[in-house]
């Protein structure tokens, strides 16, 4: 029972990898706010309670401010405390860039990205106050790697890390962690864009264990995990060394002669924050200013 008294709000939980998620977290002993739109969230919450664990249906949008707000007040008065957010609330407007509306951009952009900070932000307050929490945002390789026809989905997922990257930041010192989980599965999400013998092995079973990592007491910070078919990897954002070219009317020039060089990753690093980037550059300059 790693996760004895915890208590986690699952979004998108009514059927697919939230409802994989819901169970998994229930099975090691957490207490779980199973939430969705449709009808899914009471049958789920049953399959919980049947199981012996302690479960509530939260029925609404993450993008409804109201609704998240109650759901967490809900959670706050029956069991004193919130412990985990898996933001895994998701839709898919799928179609080429060129052909995609503006409006099909915007609503996934909302569900995806905006329902994780209205959820997010909904606990925060909550998790500093008792100094612990642990926050998933669900990302994606459409996201981190690009997919055709995916342009608005992939750019929230990819948000969805940069959010990662400064709220894990900022709740560092009130023990607040937050990761990112990549997953593949075959969901109703889905459906039509894996064959069959794929589908067999992308159950959303074969992703849910890697959020044992992402919650628990040992959870890291800042971990970008990718889980699928019963395999796990990570993914990084890197920052390669990178070459000094200096000003000047032909810098550009030059930057076109060394872009091997730049792009060089044999010495990249992970930077702890985006403030990486600019000491790095600021102390390739004074080296060179110093060298002359």
């Amino acid at each position: 029972m790693l996760l004895k008294d915890r208590v986690a709000i699952v979004t998108g939980a009514g059927a697919g990898l939230g409802r994989s998620h819901a169970l998994l977290l229930a099975r090691y002993g957490a207490k779980v706010v199973v939430n969705d739109l449709g009808d899914g969230v009471d049958a789920v919450a049953a399959e919980i309670v049947a199981a012996g664990g302690e479960a509530l249906a939260a029925t609404g949008s993450v993008t409804d401010e109201a609704a998240v707000a109650a759901m967490v007040a809900n959670a706050q008065e029956r069991w004193g405390r919130i412990d985990i957010l898996v933001n895994n609330a998701g839709i898919l407007r799928d179609m080429s860039f060129g052909k995609m509306s503006i409006a099909d951009f915007r609503l996934v952009v909302d569900v995806h990205l905006m329902g994780a900070v209205i959820c997010s932000k909904a606990v925060w307050d909550v998790m500093k106050a008792q100094n612990f929490g642990r926050i998933v945002m669900t990302t994606s390789s459409s996201g981190l790697y690009g997919n055709f026809g995916q342009a608005n989905y992939g750019a929230a997922k990819m948000a969805l890390v940069g959010l990662m990257q400064t709220l894990a930041i900022e709740g560092a010192k009130n023990e607040i962690r937050v990761n990112c989980l990549a997953p593949t599965a075959a969901t109703a999400m889905t459906e039509n864009l894996l064959p069959e013998p794929v589908k067999a092995l992308m159950q959303p079973e074969m992703v849910s264990p890697a959020l044992l990592k992402l919650v628990g007491d040992d959870a890291p910070t800042r971990a970008i995990l990718c889980a699928g078919a019963g395999h796990f990897e990570r993914a990084y954002v890197t920052l390669t060394a990178g070459e000094y070219i200096g000003g000047g009317d032909d810098a550009g020039e030059r930057l076109l002669e060394r872009w091997d060089a730049v792009s060089d990753r044999t010495h990249e690093s992970v930077p702890d924050a985006g403030m990486a980037q600019l000491q790095q550059e600021v102390a390739a300059a004074m080296t060179a200013l110093d060298d002359r």
